[in-house]
């Protein structure tokens, strides 16, 4: 059984596990940048047990704390759990975070064993990619939207830019991978930008932007949680093109793409608000509520729909709303329903339009 699933039981009764969901401090060890501490026993410590927890398909489960040391019975149940392939995720920064640990500590120590750590990891995000160029949440065992191609929080955006960032040799994948695999990933990655200028969502003859997630075999805006309806997505949206903008050499169909998703963000911003937070999430009296100001700044709502283009917010009911106040506290206050990530790209896309506009 899922080692997930069934620590979370025994945690209760027996005390096994001190922590199994991932803490802020544990994910800020893993993306520690600073070499000097990739060279103490700590490190290392902290890389033998990211070998550990890496499953048998070369990638690794999301949102457990992989830090804090293991007694012996978590580890050997690990150990046991490796052959479990449904929990292998690129979601909220599994996988790619790990790699990029195990990078930096073979920087520094040259032990083979995280170098191969490192391989199997890239050779799983490989062998997650669909033909048209995406990529699932989940693989090889999916579960229900977990089929989808993701968009949502970033997962695919990143995985294209550690792909990207090693066939630069960039600090910390230098010499990491050999030509063959550099081969590999060269394919992949120009397959994966390929799926992003196929899946942007088009309304006649109009270029817009994307979905969170997007059907793996139609390539359509398609539905993945309750309250995640198929919609235009500025929050996933904005870190698509900037992600366009970072490449190199633009044909005109990415100066498209870039073009139309810009036009877009500028017709949907919403001004004359700001996202106010009261009180500390899950604690009584806390709320979210857009506020009216003047002097705000733009902002975006996380979901339009793809009739009429309008703002939406949504329950675990699965019906859209027009107003936060209209759903309940635990979605109003637990979910990013505005962000401002487009007006991050303006000045970005100022710089990006002399350089490849003239």
């Amino acid at each position: 059984m899922n080692f997930i699933k069934t620590t979370l039981l025994s945690a209760l009764f027996v005390g096994l596990l001190p922590m199994t969901t991932a803490s802020a401090q544990g994910e800020k060890i893993l993306r520690e940048k600073n070499p000097e501490f990739f060279k103490t026993d700590e490190a290392r410590r902290i890389g033998d047990q990211l070998i550990v927890w890496q499953r048998n398909t070369g990638g690794w489960p999301k949102n457990i704390d992989m830090t804090t040391p293991l007694t012996d019975a978590q580890r050997q149940q690990i150990i046991a759990d490796k052959k479990v392939t449904d929990d292998s995720t690129i979601d909220n920064g599994a996988t790619t975070m790990q790699m990029t640990y195990l990078a930096r500590l073979w920087q520094q120590t040259k032990d083979e064993r995280y170098r191969e750590a490192f391989n199997k990891g890239v050779r799983y995000l490989l062998s997650g990619q669909y033909d048209n160029g995406g990529w699932p949440q989940f693989w090889p065992t999916m579960r229900n939207y977990q089929v989808h191609i993701t968009y949502n929080d970033d997962a695919m955006v990143n995985t294209l830019i550690i792909l990207r960032e090693i066939l630069k040799d960039r600090e910390p994948f230098a010499n990491l991978t050999d030509t063959s695999l550099d081969k590999d990933i060269e394919r992949a990655f120009q397959k994966g930008v390929e799926c992003i200028l196929n899946t942007q969502i088009k309304v006649g003859d109009t270029l817009t932007v994307w979905c969170q997630q997007h059907d793996h075999e139609t390539l359509a805006p398609a539905k993945a949680r309750a309250y995640e309806l198929p919609s235009f997505s500025s929050q996933e949206s904005a870190v698509i093109v900037r992600f366009l903008m970072n490449l190199p050499n633009p044909d005109e169909r990415v100066k498209t793409a870039i073009h139309a998703a810009m036009a877009w963000f500028e017709k949907t911003k919403i001004t004359g608000y700001r996202l106010e937070r009261i009180g500390k999430k899950g604690e009584p009296g806390a709320d979210t509520r857009l506020v009216p100001d003047p002097n705000a700044g733009p902002l975006w709502a996380r979901y339009y729909d793809l009739v009429d283009c309008q703002p939406f917010v949504c329950d675990r009911d699965g019906v859209p709303r027009k107003h936060l106040w209209e759903i309940g506290p635990e979605r109003r206050n637990g979910y990013a329903w505005y962000n401002d990530r487009p007006l991050q790209l303006y000045e970005k896309y100022d710089k990006w339009k002399k350089k490849w506009c003239k």
